[in-house]
């Protein structure tokens, strides 16, 4: 598809609605909005905010599930020159403290309540008791007005944004987005992203799923992670398909908007795709009109997402909030072997290398080390976060991403797992998310958790978790004879543990500190788990 001329969020979905201004843009629930809608909405809504003084270099924070109103203020804002900021709507009242002062946004656009969060309440109280000092104005989104704040309907009632002089609007380079990633410090790490590299890509992202004008892409996962506002957003809108928006994932649901609108992609996760499969309503047929998409995860994730859920030209992707969501996508046309042994080869316009966490020194093809990775990536850390920007951009601008993983011949990546993960077992080095995939290979292991414990003999020992595939039954013994045929001897887990579940993120992601603490018998483990020594 032709690159889009745009450089400026605003101007792509104006540039979108030019070519194509009746096709739809967005559906949410049983309403549709096209491309010249979205514009005039957002149009309106940034002609009120400009009269009451929001301009460039704001920023602007939005605390919302995914619905049409997430779409207007982000085009609005980004129409202005200010800076989306996107709050998790799983947030607790003191993280939403720490991060309204952290952003220093002037405005706050918020939903009443969600998921038994009290949002409407909990920041008038903050603002009341003078804890968030820079937030001057609140707007209440699908709710009438509490004073002090203001009605987003009215608000929105407004003419539209007449054009900006000279230096007033956004510009390619101006932060499009402000957004806030876990990692490995105490608080999340503020993250700003800018218009153009946000836009250029995106398209990229989209290009190696094969994209296409009318295409209607799934988003469960919420926008205000960089998996949507920076990947699933771009990608989409710079192709002119459609964003068929759920509010949160649920798996009931979600089948259902895929069958009703004939979903052609889908942006998922192992959890996703496992719930969806597991669903007592899933049919093939259901979701036989998925093509393509992007998900994470070992080789099995990718097939089954190919296979099972049927996106046959799924991609398998690598990469962090820090680098616009992806910076390395296999093309959707690559055989699904491929697609499934390597994350990809860079986008256009990225560079990654591999590098000795040891010794400083830059590997060559196969061999397994720190990724890192330059192009299209943040600024820097904003906020408290910025002391971290020495220590993980590198002089010559490389993000130290903290994963480990290999470039093969061809030049696409491997990942290996984070290098603050590996198991030391005797001495040499064992990566879980290889035991893993080797586990979750086994037709009766339906997730897999590996982590080490300390032992005076060994120096750590290998602890693997597995969970059952619905309607099977696991017998250590098959699944150790399993092991010795597909690992290395050193590699073989010490103890294995079947359990009903296994900790695991919002996204899916499995949290590896809970399952240490659990291995190292300082967690919560199911009382009826059983556990099998392995021998030597």
């Amino acid at each position: 598809m032709k690159t889009p001329y745009s450089r400026t969020a605003f101007e792509l979905l104006c540039e979108q609605a030019d070519m194509a201004p009746e096709n739809i843009a967005a559906i949410y629930l049983d309403e549709k909005i096209s491309f010249s809608e979205l514009v005039d909405a957002a149009s309106r809504l940034a002609g009120r905010m400009h009269e009451q003084g929001i301009k460039r270099g704001d920023r602007i924070g939005l605390l919302s599930h995914n619905r049409f109103e997430w779409l207007e203020i982000f085009f609005a804002t980004a129409a202005l020159g200010a800076t989306i900021v996107p709050f998790s709507t799983w947030s607790t009242p003191s993280e939403l403290e720490f991060l309204i002062n952290d952003s220093r946004i002037r405005w706050l656009f918020l939903i009443e309540k969600f998921g038994g969060q009290e949002f409407a309440g909990n920041i008038s109280a903050m603002m009341t008791d003078g804890k968030t000092p820079a937030l001057e104005s609140c707007v209440l989104i699908g709710a009438p007005a509490q004073s002090p704040m203001q009605s987003y309907d009215e608000l929105r009632a407004g003419e539209p944004l007449r054009a900006l002089p000279p230096g007033e609007g956004a510009s390619a380079a101006d932060p499009l987005v402000l957004l806030y990633t876990s990692g490995s410090s105490n608080r999340p790490k503020s993250v700003p992203l800018d218009h153009f590299a946000a836009i250029e890509n995106g398209f990229n992202i989209g290009e190696r799923q094969g994209l296409v004008r009318g295409d209607r892409v799934l988003i469960s996962i919420p926008l205000f992670w960089s998996y949507g506002a920076v990947n699933a957003l771009p990608a989409t809108l710079s192709h002119g398909a459609t964003l068929v928006l759920q509010s949160h994932f649920e798996t009931g649901g979600a089948l259902d908007l895929i069958e009703q609108h004939k979903c052609t992609a889908i942006y998922t996760l192992p959890a996703i795709t496992n719930a969806l499969i597991a669903h007592p309503d899933f049919r093939p047929d259901r979701t036989a009109s998925l093509r393509t998409g992007v998900t994470i995860g070992a080789p099995q994730d990718i097939t089954k997402s190919a296979n099972e859920l049927g996106a046959d030209q799924i991609c398998n992707i690598y990469g962090a909030t820090e680098n616009y969501g992806n910076c390395c996508v296999t093309p959707h046309d690559w055989p699904l072997d491929h697609r499934a042994a390597s994350q990809g080869p860079p986008l256009p316009g990225v560079s990654v290398r591999i590098r000795d966490p040891e010794t400083g020194d830059l590997l060559g093809p196969g061999k397994i080390g720190e990724i890192e990775v330059r192009g299209y990536l943040t600024r820097g850390y904003d906020g408290h976060s910025a002391r971290f920007n020495a220590e993980t951009f590198t002089d010559d601008g490389f993000f130290r991403t903290g994963d480990l993983g290999s470039l093969n011949d061809a030049g696409a990546l491997q990942y290996a797992g984070r290098r603050s993960e590996m198991i030391k077992r005797s001495g040499i080095n064992v990566s879980p998310a290889e035991v893993e995939d080797t586990l979750q290979q086994h037709s009766d292991v339906g997730l897999a958790g590996v982590t080490g414990v300390d032992d005076p003999g060994r120096g750590e020992i290998i602890v693997a978790y597995i969970v059952a595939r619905p309607g099977h039954e696991i017998d250590p013994t098959n699944i150790l004879a399993f092991c010795r045929e597909q690992l290395s001897r050193y590699k073989i887990p010490d103890r294995l543990i079947i359990a009903e579940s296994l900790p695991l993120t919002v996204t899916g992601k499995l949290m590896r500190r809970e399952l240490k603490a659990m291995a190292a018998g300082t967690g919560d483990a199911a009382a009826d788990n059983t556990s099998a020594s392995l021998p030597q």
